[in-house]
């Protein structure tokens, strides 16, 4: 590594944490000590001590074969509440203006210990409104915020998140190809689920922008489902430039 000005504040101990959680977080399969040591040009030894710290820590795993792969701790820990904060801010205003646009309420939906939790929401303009309230649970097989949170996390993020996603692997395909979900709301009758992904720095799902589409019959004005979906994948775009 080339020397820079602030050199002397190295710590190579934390280096040498992060370059392993880096190479892992690069590649979906599990590595052996040797493999890690070899990409990082660093003998098996002096790693060693590094990952069975990360191991204790929870933020790698050691499998039954004798090999490493990351856990989902920091995937949890981006999306403790500093981070989440701000990723809220930021939402906030974004969904705001989709809503003015679209005449219709939105809301922004994270995985969280376990489930998916919705942390931000606007209502549509106007005397009337459908919404979700902040701090609802929803499900991950039947809703479209389930679905596109499943079809963009990777394999061990599903099983973790949801262990029947197998059943439903086909539409998760179409999800991912497609880059959005639009479905028929499982509970409610004439509403339109669309749901799309927000990514953050390293490409990675970190939330789900969705709105409960009405059809608006006293306003011929209003978007249509698909106007709605062009406006809700832009202000995921727009949010995917400046998360946290």
């Amino acid at each position: 590594m080339p020397e820079d000005d602030n050199s002397r504040y190295r710590a190579p101990a934390l280096d040498k944490g992060l370059d392993i959680l880096e190479f892992l977080a690069a590649t979906e399969a599990s590595r052996s000590q040797a493999e890690i040591a070899k990409a990082l040009d660093r003998s098996p030894s002096e790693i060693y001590r590094m990952l069975d710290r990360l191991v204790r820590r929870n933020y790698v795993r050691r499998t039954e074969q004798d090999r490493y792969e990351l856990t989902l701790k920091l995937f949890e820990v981006a999306h403790q509440t500093p981070p989440l904060r701000r990723l809220i801010a930021h939402a906030t205003p974004v969904l705001s203006t989709f809503a003015a646009a679209a005449v219709q309420a939105a809301h922004m939906v994270v995985f969280d210990h376990g489930s998916l939790v919705v942390v931000a929401q606007v209502e549509a303009p106007g005397y009337w409104s459908l919404a979700i309230r902040v701090g609802s649970r929803v499900s991950f097989a039947d809703t479209g915020s389930g679905h596109v949170m499943l079809a963009f996390a990777t394999e061990d993020q599903r099983d973790t998140m949801h262990r029947e996603s197998a059943v439903i692997s086909e539409r998760l395909a179409l999800v991912r190809e497609r880059g959005y979900e639009m479905m028929p709301s499982q509970q409610i009758e004439g509403v339109t689920n669309l749901a799309v992904p927000v990514f953050g720095p390293q490409k990675s799902i970190v939330a789900v922008l969705s709105c409960p589409f009405v059809r608006r019959v006293n306003q011929p004005d209003a978007a249509s489902a698909d106007r709605a979906l062009k406006l809700l994948l832009a202000a995921a775009a727009e949010l995917s430039g400046t998360t946290p």
